[in-house]
């Protein structure tokens, strides 16, 4: 598809259409302060795409000096980003409330804007550790239905399944900036022309393939893994001699938006398990605003999200930064890792740490 900036399709057409036919659907009940919400949150991705593309001239980058609430250390940009979130998306009266992965507590709308029906929940910039060495980061948002009555929402008002979201996304700060969302029809992607300052409709449609060749995790950690993460690694490893019969390709990148954006534009499977450096956390990723928006995606683009043994949309959330194991992508893959889990995961208590070997498994 050759882009044309007088027949492509902007967001703004985009999301009224959606609007409307959501509305004629029995039960949609989608007002337009959704649609004017999701253009506040194109919005911020706007604004912190330009602060990401002037990096040093901005003096951006590097450490911010202070910890988030999971005690990691913040670059200035995750501060910044956290502000041009908050700040875009406060005043509009199409929210009652805000989580971020910045703050410990829920965001409370000040006193002087009005109040919406939707809670916005977000990670202002994905892949910190990525910033200093110009690697694509991203921003990820989930938005969620507000209780009805409740104008001053708690922790427990935030504390839904994925499967309640009414919208999902992410913006990825590459090369392009593009911004992927789904509303619950299928996942479209739209790419920012820079010239004209708009969001354009690039990828329609986007399905992740049923087969791929292609997986990504953090393979430093292997010593750590589970049974059925390193029997899933070994077979691919093991290439077209092993149980698999093809050769596959390792990638990471360190950035959850930049493996989901590589899964749904060419397909693959990406894996944050559970491990045993922290065997009080279930996983790594928080569960309500990264893997359930990513999960979103992921299963509307016909992939599957899981937690390593069941939907991750199905999961109930305990806290506001819960986290858990998450593993996405080719719906035959994680069903096959889940399969794993279920028959082959139990932890051996002597070392080396599996009692099978493979080619990551050395003594402890």
């Amino acid at each position: 598809m050759t882009y044309d900036a007088f027949t492509a399709t902007p967001i703004t057409r985009f999301l009224v259409e959606e609007q409307r036919r959501l509305n004629q659907e029995a039960g949609a009940g989608r007002s337009a302060g959704f649609t004017a919400l999701i253009h506040d949150v194109r919005l911020a991705c706007k604004r912190i795409a330009a602060l990401i593309g002037k990096g040093a001239l901005a003096n951006a980058l590097g450490d911010a000096g202070t910890t988030n609430v999971q005690g990691e250390r913040q670059k200035k940009l995750d501060v910044l980003a956290n502000e041009l979130f908050v700040h875009t998306n406060e005043w509009s009266g199409n929210l009652a409330g805000m989580v971020s992965e910045a703050q410990e507590s829920p965001y409370a709308i000040p006193e002087q804007y009005p109040r919406g029906p939707y809670l916005l929940l977000f990670d202002p910039l994905d892949g910190s550790s990525n910033i200093d060495v110009n690697v694509s980061v991203g921003s990820i948002f989930s938005v969620l239905r507000c209780p009805e009555g409740v104008t001053a929402p708690t922790a427990e008002d935030f504390l839904q399944p994925g499967s309640a979201q009414v919208c999902a996304g992410y913006a990825i700060y590459g090369p392009a900036t593009m911004l992927v969302l789904s509303t619950g029809q299928g996942v479209n992607g739209f790419t920012l022309d820079r010239e004209i300052g708009e969001f354009s409709l690039t990828h329609p449609a986007l399905r992740i393939p049923e087969s791929t060749s292609e997986f990504a995790i953090n393979a430093s950690n292997s010593r750590h893994w589970e049974p059925a993460i390193r029997r899933y690694v070994d077979e691919c490893l093991a290439g077209q001699s092993g149980p698999r019969g093809r050769d596959f390709s390792m990638r990471w990148i360190a950035s959850l938006v930049a493996e989901t954006h590589r899964i749904l534009m060419r397909g693959g499977v990406c894996m944050y398990p559970r491990d045993r450096r922290e065997p009080t956390e279930p996983g790594r990723l928080r569960l309500l605003y990264e893997a359930n928006p990513i999960g979103y995606l992921i299963e509307q683009a016909g992939g599957r999200a899981s937690e390593g043994q069941g939907p991750i949309l199905e999961v109930k959330p305990q806290s506001l930064h819960q986290r858990v194991s998450f593993v996405f992508g080719a719906r035959s893959e994680v069903e096959r890792i889940e399969r794993y889990h279920r028959d082959h995961n139990e932890f051996e208590l002597d070392v080396p740490l599996f009692g099978a070997r493979g080619l990551f498994t050395h003594n402890a």
